[in-house]
């Protein structure tokens, strides 16, 4: 039997390509997501040097304005007082 059809014709060539092509973008967006969850830093949220940290976030607050020079200096000799008793130990 012969077919005089030219198949599925440019619509439906269009759709097969478009439905392809979010396939593929839905595969590799899972795989990248995937990915980045297995490799995760599994210590952020925790400071690894605390004192460190503390200063850092003292130093920005002094460079926002949010506290004056004496208020800084004040704080930063208290952390490093703290640190220093805590080495003691």
């Amino acid at each position: 039997m012969y077919w005089y059809d030219d198949g599925l014709g440019p619509l439906g060539y269009t759709l097969i390509a478009v439905t392809l092509l979010l396939f593929v973008g839905l595969v590799v967006s899972g795989l990248v997501a995937l990915f980045r969850f297995l490799s995760r830093d599994t210590t952020r949220g925790r400071q690894v040097n605390q004192a460190y940290g503390a200063e850092q976030i003292l130093a920005e607050r002094f460079a926002r304005g949010e506290i004056d020079e004496e208020e800084y200096s004040r704080r930063l000799e208290a952390l490093r007082a703290n640190m220093d008793r805590g080495s003691r130990r």
